[in-house]
């Protein structure tokens, strides 16, 4: 009887994807849940700046809201990255424990690849007895295929997503075994990924797009001639591959 009061008596997080930038892109769902809980977390931007969760809401955060900006820091260091999810699973454990609701947001879907799931998991291994639920968002392969207008797969075609390159070996066997191969957070490593899409001969059917779905979105389609583009870190590469046994 305690455990189900204790449960009973805190607030439940709640993730929630918003899309890749167009506010218009949140789920009614996600929306309703937004509004109605009394704290709205998200992570922190860089440099004092709003991060592109907060951005994408802001327009129906309330002023009654708590607004709890985490600080994730943009590294690959587990031990740092370890140490900022507990840091960030205790402010929110903080408005739990009192009974609030948090909504946490994150762009895109909050199940793929989201800081969300790392929040939730840490979270979970001091307080199991939290309430978790997740609320699905549009991905960003799925709002760059929609930015150019082609459908990221028909019929049986295999698609392959790798979420940052770190050998070349890594994009040949995607792209020897896939039928269209996504490449999420490009910028750091487009001139290598580049030199291989010209020696398998797929500049051609191959696309950039940055920023999907925000005001300042680019697209850059065939990159036969753009060997070195300079890409902001929320930017894609979609490829084309289309093995010949597909008829």
């Amino acid at each position: 009887m305690t455990n189900s009061l204790t449960k009973l008596s805190l607030g439940k997080l709640y993730g929630i994807g918003v899309g890749p930038g167009d506010p218009e892109l949140i789920t009614l769902k996600g929306l309703r849940l937004l509004k109605g809980v009394p704290v709205v977390a998200f992570p922190a931007g860089l440099a004092g700046k709003v991060g592109i969760a907060e951005r994408i809401v802001q327009q129906w955060l309330q002023p009654d809201q708590v607004h709890l900006a985490l600080n994730f820091p943009y590294v690959q260091d587990a031990k740092t990255l370890t140490a900022a999810w507990q840091a960030a699973a205790e402010q929110v454990w903080q408005h739990l424990a009192q009974g609030q609701d948090v909504a946490f947001v994150s762009e895109g879907d909050v199940s793929f690849y989201s800081t969300f799931t790392y929040l939730a998991q840490t979270l979970l291994q001091t307080h199991p007895e939290v309430e978790a639920q997740t609320i699905p968002g549009v991905c960003s392969p799925l709002a760059a295929a929609a930015g150019l207008g082609i459908p990221l797969t028909i019929w049986n075609q295999r698609l392959a997503i790798l979420p940052a390159l770190h050998t070349v070996s890594d994009l040949e066997t995607a792209i020897a075994t896939a039928d269209v191969v996504v490449l999420l957070k490009v910028s750091s490593v487009y001139e290598q990924v580049w030199t291989i899409l010209k020696q398998q001969g797929l500049l051609q059917q191959s696309y950039v797009v940055e920023r999907a779905t925000l005001p300042e979105q680019m697209i850059y389609a065939d990159l036969s001639d753009r060997p070195h583009l300079k890409l902001p870190y929320f930017s894609l590469l979609i490829v084309q591959v289309y093995h010949a046994d597909l008829g």
